[in-house]
């Protein structure tokens, strides 16, 4: 590789990824007084069908850092309840409204308009340097400890020296590659085609789930359109392909009549997204001078919508415990074990939850061929509403939420 046109750069923190729990993570770290370097591989956060939804959690965390009302001026849609759906029978599963009058919803709202929310409140800071189209491929290792990382940009070789490097490159990740950590595969049942069609204004506006004999299919209100997520056994997609368009459509106007006109805005395949679930974690999160957060130490399931929440509390408590001691020059590697010993707990728990529904609903429902009766649970939360908040709690707040500790120093 020619090195004649190397760029170099030393900072406090290195954070591999800009994702949710790597641009908030910068943020926070900028915020704080930290020099912090963001690498992204991609040009912009455009893409299509990545979690776009923002939990009471998160709302609460921009509440506490004064910038949610500015959240909530850029267009979005509001759920304050989550339906279920076995058969002809529907009830609310989750009343957000119980939580807060301030953030007692979820937010839906395209995540690259999240990030590039928090890319802009980062930059009022001097000490945030976010980097596009950086992609991470190496660490720089001296004497046992990682002491930056090397990337690829279009005007050449980029090596960024760094007392902490920080894995935020989700559950591909090259950093958890490239450190040699032990990965654990906990599997999962299912993929997920993911897929948009027209809303119109009589539409309902509550986010959906339907549970049928063979079928999950979920649709997720976005003002203009539904975000659909029909979910299929796992390594089935081949087979999906095999019986055509006609026979897919045909089964989404079955679990929802009323898109009759609409179904055949699906016209290829190519309207169409192919989501591999994989439900994994690290046993070890850090080595000295590194430390993986978010997707690269703990791949979530889509159940819950919980995983974007998950990282941004990762990244939360990552600013809590690490920033003061990266203005000091001094973290050990004891301060990185802090972090997991914070959040590993929170997240095997979701991990547990999602593992639990997936093999004791998902798997069931998509191997069933008999029409189903609702669970006693569902027909429990349909009697007593005031029963619906302890799910709220769970997938809105979940476990051992976070609060901003860090103080913000002078914006440039």
């Amino acid at each position: 590789m020619d090195s004649s046109n190397e760029t170099f750069l030393s900072v406090e923190c290195c954070v591999a990824g800009g994702g949710p729990a790597g641009m908030m993570l910068g943020f926070l770290l900028a915020r704080a007084g930290v020099s912090v370097a963001v690498l992204e591989k991609h040009a912009d956060f455009l893409r299509d069908f990545r979690g776009d939804t923002i939990h009471p959690s998160t709302l609460r965390i921009m509440d506490e850092l004064g910038l949610l009302d500015a959240l909530l001026a850029l267009p979005h849609q509001k759920a304050e309840q989550l339906r279920g759906q076995v058969g002809e029978f529907s009830v609310p599963i989750a009343d957000f409204r119980s939580l807060s009058r301030r953030w007692g919803f979820v937010v839906l709202m395209p995540q690259w308009d999240f990030l590039d929310f928090l890319a802009a409140q980062a930059g009022r800071f001097e000490g945030f340097d976010l980097r596009m189209r950086a992609e991470v491929t190496d660490l720089i290792e001296e004497n046992g400890r990682v002491c930056g990382v090397r990337a690829q940009t279009p005007d050449g070789p980029l090596t960024v020296r760094a007392a902490l490097t920080v894995g935020c490159d989700g559950r591909h990740s090259t950093v958890r590659e490239k450190a040699g950590f032990t990965i654990q595969d906990l599997g999962a049942p299912m993929d997920v085609l993911w897929f948009a069609l027209p809303r119109r204004p009589d539409d309902s506006v509550e986010t959906i789930g339907r549970f049928d004999p063979g079928r999950i299919f979920v649709m997720i209100n976005r003002g203009n359109h539904w975000q659909c997520a029909f979910v299929i056994p796992k390594g089935s997609y081949a087979q999906v392909l095999a019986k055509g368009l006609p026979d897919f459509r045909a089964t989404l106007l079955k679990l929802a009549p009323f898109l009759a006109d609409r179904t055949n805005q699906v016209a290829t395949w190519n309207d169409v997204k192919l989501l591999t679930v994989s439900v994994d974690r690290l046993n070890e999160w850090a080595r000295p001078g590194l430390l993986c957060i978010g997707d690269a130490a703990h791949a979530m399931s889509p159940v819950g919508g919980v995983g974007i929440n998950l990282a941004i509390q990762d990244a939360v408590a990552t600013a809590n415990i690490l920033a003061e001691k990266l203005r000091a020059g001094a973290v050990r590697p004891d301060d990185l074990k802090r972090v997991q010993s914070r959040r590993a707990f929170p997240a095997h728990v979701i991990q547990s939850g999602q593992i639990f529904i997936q093999r004791r609903v998902i798997k069931r429902v998509l191997a069933g061929t008999k029409p189903m009766s609702p669970p006693l649970i569902m027909k429990l939360l349909g009697r007593f509403p005031l029963l619906r908040q302890l799910p709220a709690r769970i997938i809105g707040i979940g476990v051992r939420p976070e609060h901003v500790r860090t103080v913000e120093m002078a914006s440039s």
